[in-house]
């Protein structure tokens, strides 16, 4: 089988590269990233296709910074929905496979049942990365839906804004990503925790905002798994929305102080609502996902993950 992973030089794309790259079913990863795919050119999907014809892609380039999408929500509907499209189509025309990575922030969070979000629960984002992200489910269902029985979409359309199995299309939803690189909430809150322990002050965390916690490489392996059980490229078994996140759940101040704690980084901690720092995207308050049944079981839980995890950060991380 031959894999392409887009950003393919971010925390879950690199994963995902090293992993494939060891998968015995895989015959050669395509990593691609900037220059060679570029989100805002809408012909970079379909060169890419057409030269290299992978029979699956894994679609993780995105544009996650929440809060600049806020502020330009065209630019983000541009990479997060039309892109997503687009390579959705250029996959159909190469009788490609495609697996497209979504969020938690499809969801607006307002439960108030403890119950997590299902596939099958209707999304509503509140933020427009939210929003960005959803329409690039739209659009990728829309593309496989357009194909056919090619691809083995019924005749009838379904409401495309829920859960609907397309054997080729795989919407992976998942949430609260960290891991190498780049500076994610881990690393954010240890150097927060050292600077406010030199200064003398307690450490604020938020203790309204909920979510899963997950592994960048426990995700990839999931993704994996759920590629080479596909028999891709024919798409059996692949399709659907799948929500991958590791084991339970937690607040920000949870996470943080767990992370405090493994660290052994001992001071005062202060539990303080969202609404402290004023931003101009809202996350859902409970963005916990319900876990989809995995090919290789159930990931293990975060706080099993963040210590695998913590054990590879450079010391003063």
């Amino acid at each position: 089988m031959r894999v392409a992973v887009t950003g393919a030089g971010g925390r879950l794309g690199s994963a995902l590269v090293k992993q494939l790259g060891e998968a015995s079913f895989v015959r050669e990863v395509l990593a691609w990233d900037l220059p060679q795919h570029d989100l805002d050119d809408p012909a970079s999907a379909g060169r890419l296709l057409t030269r290299f014809r992978p029979d699956v892609v894994i679609h993780t380039a995105a544009w996650t910074a929440v809060d600049d999408c806020a502020q330009q929500p065209d630019i983000a509907m541009r990479r997060n929905g039309a892109a997503v499209g687009e390579m959705a189509e250029a996959c159909v025309s190469a009788g490609a496979a495609l697996v497209m990575i979504s969020t938690n922030e499809v969801f607006d969070g307002l439960r108030t049942d403890g119950v997590p979000y299902r596939p099958t629960d209707r999304p509503n984002p509140l933020n427009a990365y939210g929003k960005s992200k959803l329409e690039g489910e739209r659009l990728a269902r829309a593309a496989y839906w357009a194909a056919g029985p090619d691809f083995g979409a019924a005749a009838m359309q379904p409401d495309i804004a829920r859960d609907s199995t397309i054997p080729a299309l795989a919407i992976v939803r998942t949430a609260w990503l960290f891991g190498i690189p780049g500076s994610d909430f881990p690393q954010k809150i240890l150097a927060a925790a050292r600077q406010a322990r030199a200064a003398g002050t307690p450490l604020k965390l938020v203790s309204d905002e909920i979510g899963c916690p997950t592994y960048a490489t426990d995700l990839a392996t999931a993704i994996t798994q759920l590629v080479r059980e596909s028999n891709v490229p024919h798409g059996h078994g692949l399709g659907g929305i799948h929500h991958i996140v590791n084991a339970g759940k937690a607040s920000r101040a949870e996470w943080a102080r767990e992370l405090l704690r493994l660290a052994g980084l001992d001071l005062q901690t202060e539990d303080v609502p969202m609404s402290t720092w004023p931003r101009p995207s809202t996350p859902p308050a409970w963005g916990v996902l319900d876990p989809t049944p995995l090919p290789g079981g159930p990931l293990r839980t975060w706080h099993d993950a963040l210590a695998d995890y913590l054990r590879l950060l450079p010391t003063g991380a």
